[in-house]
């Protein structure tokens, strides 16, 4: 099957921002979150030989979860603003190497990213890799999306499929957004119901479901969890709403323009020349983008047909 890789920018971002020592370039600019992406993205272009790829971020001002909920998200530490000033940096890079950047006014990144993921289903010999640091994208995971997260440090990726997520949660993919309705996610600033933990949310889910079957069924589940759920059962369904990843956002996904290709190299160069990117540049030079590996491949054939 081919591979679609979607790169969550803004999570990639904040691990390798958090992974790494502040280091700055001779002009007293602060690169270490674009080393990270930059290093970040090479591997992936080098070790998974994708055929298509794309990027998204998140957009400034407020997406339509705060409009529905003032809270949201109001808890959350605001990241230093050295991160944010090397974003425009890191677009630049993915834009060096023509890669196409989706983002939509009023939606997160994951909203993008999991609309994206859903239209490329439809294509049978098309499999897509999400790259992020959030978990919350594990809800969009099947046989035909897994979802990859960085290690710690930077190392070795983890990739989900439908069996790890179940190994994680105890349930299925389609069942966190559930589990956060009943337990919140206090990352987020969603509530859920009151009382109600990750032991109880697992053998709920477990045994109903969803919140629906849950409710459905409310008078056989006994003592404080059945006062917790009859007492936050609006909160019960508004949080799962919050942390429900939408998959149809305004956005179309292209292929052509997500396909892999030659880069410029001397364009790629001068910016990591220019960000004192000195290993990168070594990178650089020994690395090949899978459709030059391809058109190599092509070659040896045709060498050995003729």
């Amino acid at each position: 099957m081919k591979k679609l890789i979607l790169i969550d920018g803004n999570a990639i971002i904040h691990r390798a921002f958090h992974a790494l020592p502040p280091f700055k370039t001779s002009n007293g600019e602060l690169v270490n979150a674009v080393f990270g992406f930059a290093s970040i993205l090479l591997n992936i272009l080098n070790t998974e030989n994708p055929d298509y790829i794309a990027v998204s971020f998140d957009m400034p001002g407020k997406t339509f979860r705060h409009e529905e909920y003032d809270e949201y998200k109001a808890t959350r530490v605001k990241a230093p603003d050295e991160l944010y000033s090397q974003i425009p940096v890191i677009k630049n890079l993915v834009r060096a190497f023509e890669i196409p950047i989706y983002e939509v006014e009023g939606y997160e990144a994951d909203d993008v990213l999991g609309t994206l993921s859903k239209q490329a289903e439809i294509n049978p010999d098309l499999k897509t890799y999400i790259f992020t640091g959030d978990m919350d994208t594990l809800q969009l995971v099947n046989d035909k999306i897994n979802v990859v997260t960085p290690a710690r440090g930077l190392k070795e990726p983890v990739v989900y499929g439908p069996q790890k997520v179940l190994g994680k949660y105890g349930i299925n993919p389609g069942q966190i957004p559930d589990m956060k309705g009943l337990q919140g996610d206090a990352s987020d600033n969603i509530k859920g119901v009151s009382g109600i933990g990750a032991k109880t949310t697992k053998i709920l889910l477990q045994k109903y479901g969803n919140l629906e079957n849950i409710y459905e069924n409310l008078d056989e589940i006994p003592g404080k969890v059945h006062e917790n759920l009859e007492r936050d059962r609006e909160n019960a369904f508004f949080s799962r709403k919050l942390a429900t990843i939408i998959t149809e956002v305004p956005v179309r996904l292209n292929l052509d323009n997500c396909k892999t290709h030659k880069y410029d190299r001397e364009k790629i160069n001068d910016i990591f020349e220019k960000l004192e990117f000195s290993t990168l540049m070594k990178r650089l030079n020994t690395f090949n983008s899978h459709s030059e590996k391809r058109e190599k491949d092509e070659q040896k054939t045709q060498q050995k047909l003729f």
